[in-house]
């Protein structure tokens, strides 16, 4: 049975979906009395704000949702979730694709929480959720492009008429793979395919990131007009919304740089 909590909770992670992330802690946060549901939930919306404005809330936030008698699975794909965004952006660095600079130790440690969460996960959805990060963290960590795609995969399956959160993250990767092995039309079906999934999840920041990826195939396939009026639309759109990575990486675009680069690869 839902209860009054859950609804609160699920509504502010929806908000925080959309980049209204204050909005979602402020109405978290009018919840009176310690409850480790809304904690959770204030982590996660956290969790997002870092990711796409570049704030760091996020551990803050656990360690509150801790105190507040949060623990389990949840709590710890969150931990994980925040270790692999602290990875991939340094605190006051931008984005960059590839591993260099990365502590190869703490690339091993979280691959293998990542592995311990896909043993543990409480149903099919939240097994999926693991199997993606396993495969971010070989893509984007590990730079091991030949493991993250069955991973995936897997997510995919587990994610289809469940999730489309998570059937719009495989999709989104799987056609990065698809880019980079010159298979330009599978990438365009499964980015187009992300894209309305994120849209219809209300996923505002994701439907702009997927946005200029269909700029880069635009300039790939030779209409530079249309990538330009994409790109500049993305970054338009993004400043407005505080989303300040996805701006950056529009603005990067736009000067030439190919946000799909691979990354090197990293041993440890």
């Amino acid at each position: 049975m839902t209860t009054f909590t859950d609804e609160v909770a699920a509504a502010a992670v929806e908000l925080s979906h959309g980049g209204r992330w204050e909005r979602a802690l402020a109405l978290l946060d009018a919840v009176p009395g310690p409850a480790p549901r809304i904690a959770l939930a204030a982590a996660e919306v956290a969790l997002e704000q870092d990711w796409w404005a570049g704030t760091e809330t996020a551990g803050e936030r656990i360690a509150a949702a801790e105190k507040a008698g949060a623990d389990g699975w949840e709590l710890d794909f969150l931990r994980l979730r925040n270790d692999y965004l602290r990875l991939i952006h340094p605190a006051g660095e931008h984005f960059q694709p590839g591993p260099a600079g990365k502590d190869p130790e703490a690339i091993a440690e979280v691959e293998r929480r990542g592995a311990r969460l896909r043993a543990t996960a409480p149903g099919p959805v939240e097994a999926g959720w693991a199997d993606f990060y396993r495969g971010v963290i070989a893509d984007n960590l590990r730079a091991d492009r030949q493991a993250a795609p069955a991973r995936y995969e897997a997510a995919l399956a587990a994610g289809e008429g469940r999730d489309d959160l998570l059937a719009r993250e495989a999709l989104r990767h799987l056609g990065d793979h698809d880019h980079d092995n010159g298979d330009h039309a599978a990438a365009l079906d499964r980015w187009r395919r992300a894209t309305a999934l994120g849209a219809r999840a209300g996923r505002v920041t994701g439907t702009l990131s997927q946005q200029l990826l269909l700029a880069v195939l635009a300039r790939d396939a030779g209409d530079e007009p249309a990538a330009v009026a994409l790109a500049t639309e993305v970054e338009r759109w993004a400043a407005a919304l505080g989303a300040t990575r996805i701006r950056d990486n529009a603005a990067g675009f736009l000067a030439g740089v190919d946000p799909t680069a691979e990354p090197e690869p990293v041993t440890g």
